[in-house]
Formats: C-alpha cells, sequence, structure tokens
C-alpha cells in the first residue's frame, strides 16, 4: 500500500479552527449522491436535498417497483426545475443479492442460542424460526461453521436490527443456523450476506436487465451502479447490454466492490469501469473490520492515479435517526475527503433517515473543512508521476492547466469540452479551485432525426470532486473562432460571478481548443 501525506504540512492555528465556515455557491469540491426513498420521494424534500448539495440521485431497486421510482422519478423532475439544480440519475442493480422475504411485514423476533431455519420454499410464513429466501442454491455454497449475516436495507451493524447466525447444519435445500445475537428484524425484506463464499448467480440478472431496458431507457439514466461485480467481465457484460439500448450506450457504469471476489479482481475491474463504488456495508462482512481501511485507501489511490470516480457508501450510519453523527463518523467522511475520494454515497440516511436535508448539509460541511488541509502539492506531484512520461497531449495540457492555476492563485479554472474527457483529466490533478467545466454540444444524425449531445456529459461530471458544469449554447461550437470563443467564455465568466466564485480582479485559467491546438491561457479580471 502506498503511504499518502495528504494533510497540509504546516500546523493548523487553533483559533482558526474555532471560524466559521464561509458559505459558497458550491457546499464542498466532493459530491454527494442521495438515495431517493419513502422518506425523500417528495418534490419538497428533493428540492431541499438539491439546495443542500445533493449532485446525484440513486435509485435502488432492490426494493420498491418500477411505479414507485417512476413516481420519485418525476418529482425529482419537478424540483430540478424548480431549483435550477442539475442532477444526475443513478440506477442501482439489485444483481446476486440474497433476500430474505416477510410478506407478512409482522417484526421477527430472534433470540440468541436458538436454532432458525432458512429455507427457500417462498410460500411459507416468515417466524422466529423459519426465514424463507429468493434463493434454492444457499445449502450448496454453505458448510458448517459459515458465517450468515441477516439485516434490513443495508445492515447498520447495530445488534437490535441486524443478526449474525452460524450454520450448524445443512438439511436437504434448507440450512440450519444458530443465532448469535437477540434481534428484532422489522420490515418486508432483509438483505442476507454469507462471508466469503461465492453465490452462483450472475452479476446481471433478468430482472435487473428489463428494469434497466424499460424504466432505465424512460428516464434516460446516467449511471449503472453494477451490485456485487465480482469480475471485468461483468462490466463489459453490462457494457454490451447497454449498448443496444439507444442512448443508454453513453450511460456510464459503476462497479459496486462489495466482497472477496471483487477485491481479489479489483485492477481488472477498475480498468473496463468508469468508476468505482467501494460498498463498505458488505465489504466490513466480508473483510475483517480492521482490514477495511487498508483496502479504501489502497483502492482510492487507485482509482485517482486511474483519473476514475472513487464513491464510498455508509458513512454516517447514525443519521438515519439522529440529527449529528457520531464522532468516530464525523472523522470517517474527512478521511473519505482525505483519502481522495470523489463522492459520499448516502443510502439509509436519505431513503429511510428521519433528516435527509440536514444529513445532506452536515456531510458537505464535514466535506469542505477537510479539502481545506488536503496536500494538494504533495498529491499532485504523485499523479505527475504516476503518470510518467512521455505524457499524452491532453495529460500535459491538464496538468499544466492546474499548475498555472496553482500558481498564480486563480479563483477558478474554465474548460471547454465537448466530451467531459479534459475536465476529468483537470479534475484528476485535484485543483484547490473549482473547474467550470464549459460542455458544448454537438450535433449528431442517425439518418432520421438531429439530436445534440452535451446532456449526458454535463450530467455525467457532477460525480466527479471539484467539477461543476454548465451547457453551452449549442450555437457555439467547441473549436471555434477567437470571437465565438470569447462570447462562450463571457457566459462562463458571468456564470461564475452570479454564483460568487469569480470577482473583480481575479485570475482565471482558461483550458480550450482553438483550430487543432490546445491552449492554457491566463485572463485578470477588471472592474
Amino acid at each position: 500500500m502506498h503511504s499518502t501525506h495528504l494533510l497540509l504540512e504546516e500546523p493548523l492555528r487553533m483559533a482558526s479552527i474555532l471560524e466559521p465556515s464561509k458559505t459558497s455557491f458550491y457546499p464542498s469540491m466532493t459530491k454527494i449522491v442521495g438515495t431517493l426513498g419513502p422518506k425523500s420521494r417528495s418534490v419538497e424534500v428533493i428540492s431541499g436535498c438539491l439546495k443542500a448539495g445533493m449532485c446525484v440521485a440513486r435509485f435502488d431497486f432492490s426494493w420498491g417497483d418500477a411505479e414507485f421510482h417512476q413516481e420519485t422519478m418525476d418529482n425529482l423532475k419537478v424540483a430540478v426545475k424548480s431549483t435550477k439544480k442539475l442532477c444526475a440519475v443513478m440506477l442501482d442493480t439489485v444483481g446476486p443479492e440474497l433476500q430474505v422475504l416477510n410478506k407478512s411485514e409482522r417484526p421477527i423476533s430472534l433470540q440468541a442460542d436458538s436454532l432458525v431455519v432458512l429455507t427457500p420454499n417462498q410460500d411459507k410464513e416468515a417466524t422466529s424460526n423459519l426465514l424463507p429466501l429468493n434463493f434454492g442454491g444457499l445449502s450448496k455454497a454453505v458448510t458448517k461453521g459459515d458465517t450468515i449475516f441477516i439485516g434490513q436495507y443495508l445492515f447498520t451493524g447495530s445488534e437490535t436490527t441486524s443478526v449474525w447466525l452460524e450454520v450448524t447444519k445443512v438439511d436437504g435445500e434448507d440450512v440450519v443456523c444458530l443465532i448469535k445475537n437477540s434481534a428484532t428484524l422489522a420490515g418486508s425484506l432483509y438483505t442476507l450476506h454469507v462471508s466469503q463464499i461465492r453465490i452462483d448467480l450472475p452479476t446481471l440478472t433478468d430482472k435487473d436487465k428489463e428494469v434497466i431496458s424499460k424504466w432505465g431507457v424512460r428516464n434516460n439514466i446516467d449511471f449503472l451502479s453494477l451490485s456485487y461485480t465480482r469480475h471485468a467481465e461483468d462490466v463489459r457484460h453490462a457494457r454490451e447490454f447497454l449498448s443496444n439500448l439507444g442512448d443508454l450506450n453513453q450511460t456510464q457504469i459503476f462497479a459496486k466492490i462489495e466482497n472477496i471476489e471483487g477485491l481479489n479482481h479489483f485492477d481488472e475491474i477498475l480498468q473496463e469501469a468508469d468508476g468505482i463504488i467501494l460498498s463498505r456495508g458488505n465489504l466490513g462482512i466480508d473483510l475483517p473490520p480492521e482490514k477495511v481501511f487498508l483496502f479504501q485507501k489502497a483502492a482510492v489511490y487507485k482509482c485517482n492515479m486511474a483519473g476514475k470516480p472513487a464513491v464510498v457508501t455508509r458513512v454516517v450510519d447514525s443519521m438515519t435517526d439522529n440529527l449529528r453523527p457520531t464522532r468516530a463518523e464525523a472523522t470517517d467522511v474527512a478521511n473519505a475527503v482525505l483519502d481522495g475520494s470523489d463522492a459520499i454515497l448516502l443510502g439509509a440516511e436519505t431513503l429511510r433517515g428521519l433528516y435527509p436535508i440536514e444529513t445532506i448539509t452536515t456531510v458537505n460541511k464535514i466535506c469542505a473543512e477537510a479539502e481545506k488541509v488536503f496536500n494538494h502539492d504533495s498529491y499532485f506531484k504523485k499523479a505527475v508521476k504516476h503518470v510518467g512520461e512521455p505524457m499524452t497531449h491532453l495529460e500535459s495540457i491538464a496538468s499544466s492547466a492546474v499548475r498555472a492555476a496553482i500558481k498564480v492563485k486563480a479563483s477558478v479554472i474554465i474548460c471547454f469540452t465537448s466530451t467531459g474527457r479534459a475536465a476529468r483529466l483537470i479534475a484528476k490533478y485535484r485543483p484547490t479551485m473549482p473547474v467550470i467545466s464549459v460542455v458544448i454540444p454537438q450535433l449528431k444524425t442517425n439518418q432520421l432525426r438531429w439530436t445534440f449531445t452535451g446532456a449526458f456529459e454535463a450530467r455525467q461530471s457532477l460525480i466527479v470532486r471539484g467539477i461543476f458544469p454548465m451547457l453551452a449554447d449549442p450555437r457555439h461550437p467547441a473549436e471555434s473562432t477567437s470571437a465565438t470563443n470569447e462570447s462562450i467564455l463571457k457566459v462562463a465568466l458571468d456564470h461564475g460571478k452570479a454564483f460568487g466564485v469569480i470577482k473583480s480582479h481575479d485570475r482565471i485559467v482558461v483550458c480550450q481548443k482553438v483550430g487543432d491546438a490546445s491552449v492554457v491561457k491566463i485572463i485578470e479580471l477588471e472592474d
């Protein structure tokens, strides 16, 4: 593992810690992915989440039908229009997730040291002695002594809402287990996780494919979160499937690493995927607790060097029911930022939590404070060294733009792009200032109709740390004469001024294409 000295070398003045945080148009450079659900699906709450800093809305199909999620999606569209805040959409697949079905929805009380039977017979009623599953192959996958974990939606680790089981014997298709702790399971569905055991189910199930081809196509999803990614082949298979679904061939695939198998094939998965989600809830069951942070640091570092977004989950579980995070959780969020994470994903905290808006606000504040002490100088040198020489043309331009911006203390970097790649490369070098990515739409045709690209590219950069996208007027070509470039630059500057990130006498670094050449220029604003 690489040791990373990502804190500022000079000590902080203690008095400065007590200074109130300055408000700005962007709550933090680190992005927030919020899961929308029962407690966060009204237009009012979604609008509050967007204003608090949510950039990506996640729809988790582990529960709820397409109709339920469509109502939430329609409310999101209304909220985006009313708040004028851009928001990307992420569809989270179910994948080979094992679930305990409780049709009656009555709470099930499990007592420590008693036995419970896990059965594939879904016609049976869930009781304290019998739990029906959605999978028939568990008896073939487990042996005596294996550990099984059951919890609601995502595991909270709380002793009262999740339970550890130990397999005592396999009886035909049934699995008999000893209950290790007393717990009450509430709700209609609980996730079941068998520690370090391969479950022989496809990563992209038929149910997932149906949801993507109907709900996903209808709503032009920006990201597909591929649950339980175990091999690079899983990502290739998903990409092949998306390539036949019209505009979804532009959808980015984020591989969700949830178990030992995905961890073992991490490098190959990273090469194929557009980004990585570290699902620490499930990983925390497959890995010993003392190893989770090591994997996080190593995985985030690899994502950073590859220039691909790293998303960390399960940060402020206690805020599901409380207004304040624990000290450990607050420190954990800050450490995720210092490790180099692009985004923080909130699951149960916003889906069924009592304080979705307050949670986003709190996490954003912690991220912003951590960003102040992130050692950009050390990080920049490491990123340049990792790329090596000779650099590609684009890589050289991106690193030069960041170096120039830091040297002249620019307030922002403005980058003109049509694919979003240039802006992502700039963000890879973690500039201390925001990157305003001006996405210039391109006209394309399928011989039947004309369409503009650009919307996907703009929304997809919402998950990258430090990038704040805006869509340009399609009448402005990306490679153009100085006259049109000046006019579109003025629009970008006005955008920055309106949000308070650009002021008189500020220096701005601009990265753009003029003809065949890529140009980095520094401009100083007058009054």
